[in-house]
């Protein structure tokens, strides 16, 4: 191949150095020896050009192709810079909102609060629980009661000097009073295996309904009477008990709390519940039994 390639090279080198050293003639032998020359000579140096026009003309492809691939990364990377600028106004936008919430119920209520930030969750399936920013440097102490706009979060069950953990309603080893918002029955509010909640001790002749409001009740614990809890799902009465359960649906997410509120002093004088009471001319009696 690579004879063939030198033999070709002196061919083209023999035939420009013939028309060179040929005299130019009018007639007769040597211009016959020079057409043929010329043609012989033409079609190697046409197909010479062609490739040289060709390796330009891909070269030259090849040059814009890479300035565009260079323009396009570049174009990439400021996309990607933008794209984060833009998350990062819309986080800061969207935290500026839920603080701003936080802190107009915080001069809303008429009892001391504290705003605290969630830094972790319990990374295990054995507690439904959190960690604030705030401990006993800042006036957190335990059974502290802990909420948000949308009602009762948890209580404080373990204090340090700058943190603390929050044990969430939804917990099946948490337990606070609650009442009903509409029938004004008293029970335990207790969290369940799959995140929900249950009020347990209703009485067994309440007209309790599937939709009614379950609120704090204030009688015992770190939270004022009316924060809102959530709503019953389902009513439960077992055989030979003496007191309906129902199932409860909170009201708060709790797999996106990043911001929380502390009640400090939940029975602070003047302290008023959230929710409005039932009309006080409603009967106080109830037959009605479940069924």
């Amino acid at each position: 191949m690579a004879g063939a390639k030198r033999a070709f090279v002196l061919l083209l080198a023999v035939l420009a150095i013939a028309l060179l050293i040929v005299p130019e003639a009018n007639d007769g032998p040597l211009k016959n020896m020079e057409r043929a020359l010329v043609s012989v000579a033409s079609h190697p140096l046409r197909i010479l050009d062609s490739v040289t026009q060709g390796i330009d003309s891909v070269w030259s492809r090849y040059l814009a192709l890479r300035s565009v691939s260079d323009e396009n990364r570049a174009l990439r990377r400021e996309i990607a810079t933008l794209q984060e600028e833009a998350n990062r106004l819309q986080e800061k936008a969207a935290a500026t909102e839920r603080l701003a919430t936080l802190l107009n119920l915080k001069e809303e209520l008429a009892y001391t609060t504290l705003a605290a930030r969630v830094i972790a969750r319990d990374p295990t399936n054995w507690y439904h629980s959190i960690v604030i920013n705030k401990g006993q440097d800042d006036g957190v102490s335990i059974d502290m009661g802990v909420m948000t706009p949308t009602g009762a979060v948890g209580r404080v069950v373990k204090v340090q000097r700058q943190l603390a953990v929050v044990l969430l309603i939804i917990d099946r080893n948490n337990a606070i009073t609650g009442l009903v918002q509409r029938t004004r029955d008293e029970g335990i509010v207790e969290g369940t295996e799959k995140g929900w909640a249950w009020i347990k001790y209703l009485p067994l002749l309440s007209n309790v309904k599937v939709g009614d409001i379950v609120v704090t009740s204030g009688m015992a614990g770190g939270f004022p009477r009316g924060l809102p809890i959530g709503r019953i799902t389902r009513i439960e009465r077992r055989e030979a008990e003496l007191f309906l359960s129902a199932e409860i649906q909170p009201d708060t997410d709790f797999g996106r709390l990043e911001e929380v509120l502390v009640i400090m002093n939940p029975r602070e004088t003047g302290a008023l519940p959230l929710l409005p009471v039932p009309d006080p001319s409603a009967p106080a009696k109830r037959t009605e039994r479940i069924r």
